[in-house]
């Protein structure tokens, strides 16, 4: 039988007020980041008193140890994907993913699974089982992921994103031509949605009038948010099958939006990390035919 790694102990001390597990384990395992994944590890049996695993209710004594351990779980599907990987360390890595890729799910094509392939392993007491995404974009959608590699990583990042402290960067081929900045600040799905944006160029279109090359910089993390914005706006994004019409499907070309910038501490030293890629080549690429067009079709008459 495999002995579970120890991740973290600590001895209830002398004069420790009367409180159940659930409730003293959260001030004591601070990598665990909620209540809710507290009672979920001790439930799972991560969570152990005297070596034994215990109910969320039972009463903490003084004298007693408890371990959080990590049991050994089932390793991930190994998908050999090659990725671009633009950071790495211990910790934590940054990789691109290609469009029309799933983040993660019961899929076996995914990026998650690819990962592994990928990456070095952690070789810290904290590693995951496997590297996870720490947020997703759309399938339809290129750039950049972040994926922790520890347990620490894991939670520290995943912090930032709910307190809105990472700064994402997009770019997309919108429809129409929009103005030089601006923002957007309808709700989606019934909850607050803002995003600011502004506008490297556009160029004049035969089949769609203008064509923007726009940044946009989400404040809030919504399902769809930049999509949604741009499309309630009457400017959808090129490519997109969901909230733009048919006359915008360009064939095998795909979604024109990416994320092309991440801003954030890092989880372990708390430095600024800010990376950036390139534009994807299809973005100028179709800019430039549709001016093209245009110009030819204006000087045959």
């Amino acid at each position: 039988m495999k002995i579970p790694i120890i991740l973290q102990s600590h001895i209830v001390p002398e004069g420790a007020g009367k409180a159940r597990l659930s409730d003293y384990a959260i001030q004591v395992f601070t990598l665990i980041p909620s209540r809710k994944g507290i009672k979920k590890a001790i439930q799972r049996g991560e969570i152990l008193v005297d070596g034994e695993p215990a109910e969320t209710g039972r009463w903490v004594q003084p004298g007693m140890q408890l371990d959080w351990v990590k049991k050994d779980s089932k390793a991930s599907k190994h998908f050999e994907l090659k990725l671009e990987v633009t950071y790495e360390d211990e910790q934590m890595a940054v990789v691109i993913k290609p469009a029309g890729l799933v983040v993660s799910g019961n899929q076996f094509r995914t990026l998650e699974n690819a990962l592994a392939f990928n990456l070095n392993p952690a070789g810290s007491v904290d590693a995951l089982n496997h590297p996870i995404p720490v947020h997703r974009l759309d399938a339809p959608t290129s750039g950049l992921v972040l994926v922790s590699k520890t347990r620490h990583a894991q939670v520290a990042l995943s912090r930032q994103f709910q307190e809105q402290k990472i700064e994402k960067h997009y770019c997309a081929v919108a429809i129409g031509q929009l103005s030089e900045q601006g923002f957007f600040d309808a709700d989606v799905d019934g909850k607050t949605a803002y995003t600011t944006y502004d506008t490297e160029g556009f160029v004049p279109s035969l089949t769609n009038e203008y064509l923007s090359l726009v940044h946009l910089y989400p404040k809030t993390g919504r399902t769809h948010q930049l999509r949604r914005h741009l499309a309630d706006a009457g400017h959808p994004i090129m490519g997109d099958k969901l909230y733009g019409s048919t006359a915008h499907i360009l064939k095998k070309k795909g979604l024109f939006l990416s994320a092309i910038g991440l801003k954030f501490q890092h989880p372990k030293t708390g430095e600024p990390v800010d990376i950036n890629i390139p534009i994807p080549n299809k973005f100028q690429t179709l800019m430039d035919r549709e001016e093209r067009r245009w110009k030819k079709f204006k000087t045959s008459f």
